[in-house]
């Protein structure tokens, strides 16, 4: 059961980013992707009151504690805009395993922060994901690095690292719907100085008339996706060793290339994946290394 349970993450994950890919392509190629940012935090803001109905006892927690997590709503978006902003120019299958080194940059912010200690396997795990990064993010050969997508998925995966240690730091508990509520608070108030920002106000006035339901339909499904991927991960945490779960996580990438080779196959016009020999080779060596080096960081 925790088995089931704990693929429901990568996988769900997996769909999410592919969801965000077509997302970019087909309503923001033209537009920000800040602009993306202002549907996620209506959905958020839209699914508060039924949050609070499944958990009542969300003023429960302390002022700073609930401060921390609106912070860390707040935090989050600053890291999907870059994320967002990186998959605008690259596939889907490249810029997942990217997500990884926000294992890296936990456990550095750990030691730094936290004073936690960091054995060999975690040295030689962050060695292997830094490695896998750096050969993804070659294009075309050796002389064509994509510093621009290194730097944004650098950014992104820092700011969700910090999120997790500030987390840490303050103890807060872990409670998922409290913890759900509140981070959907700070998504909604990133979104409200998103929209304070004239550009972005008329470029999402102007997308939401084009075409409201499509893109608020697809974003609260992806927004659901999310928290139904959050769910099975926690719940098997509780059956089963955590270390194990995370390492099942770190399968996220193998499911984001798998689903992208099937809609090039079958749904060409929801995705397309560059299949050639050398491209395969690089992206499967590439998160290869980069598991491993997630399972190496999380091994005791």
């Amino acid at each position: 059961m925790w088995l089931l349970l704990a693929f429901l993450g990568p996988v769900s994950w997996a769909i999410s980013t592919h969801i965000d890919k077509y997302l970019v392509d087909r309503y923001f190629r033209d537009s920000d992707t800040a602009v993306l940012m202002l549907f996620t935090a209506l959905t958020g803001v839209a699914l508060l009151p039924i949050i609070w109905w499944i958990e009542p006892a969300i003023l429960k927690p302390a002022p700073g504690a609930i401060a921390v997590m609106t912070v860390s709503g707040i935090l989050y978006m600053g890291a999907m805009l870059f994320y967002l902003r990186a998959i605008q120019s690259e596939e889907a299958s490249v810029v997942a395993p990217l997500f990884q080194a926000s294992t890296l940059f936990t456990f550095l912010l750990g030691y730094l922060f936290l004073h936690e200690r960091l054995g060999t396997s975690q040295l030689l795990g962050g060695g292997l994901i830094v490695a896998g990064a750096l050969g993804l993010s070659f294009q075309g050969g050796p002389r064509r690095f994509n510093a621009k997508l290194v730097l944004l998925m650098l950014a992104a995966t820092f700011v969700l690292a910090l999120s997790t240690v500030l987390f840490k730091f303050f103890a807060v508990r872990d409670d998922f719907w409290t913890t759900t509520f509140w981070t959907f608070v700070g998504e909604g108030l990133f979104g409200m100085a998103l929209l304070f920002r004239p550009s972005y106000r008329h470029q999402f006035v102007g997308l939401f008339r084009r075409s409201p339901g499509a893109v608020a339909g697809i974003n609260a499904a992806n927004e659901l996706i999310n928290l139904g991927a959050g769910l099975g991960v926690r719940y098997a945490a509780l059956l089963a060793p955590v270390a194990l779960v995370s390492a099942i996580s770190s399968t996220t990438t193998f499911f984001v290339f798998a689903i992208g080779i099937l809609l090039t196959f079958f749904f060409p016009n929801l995705g397309r994946e560059d299949l050639s020999t050398r491209n395969l080779v690089k992206k499967g060596l590439g998160a290869l290394l980069i598991a491993a080096g997630v399972v190496l960081i999380e091994t005791r």
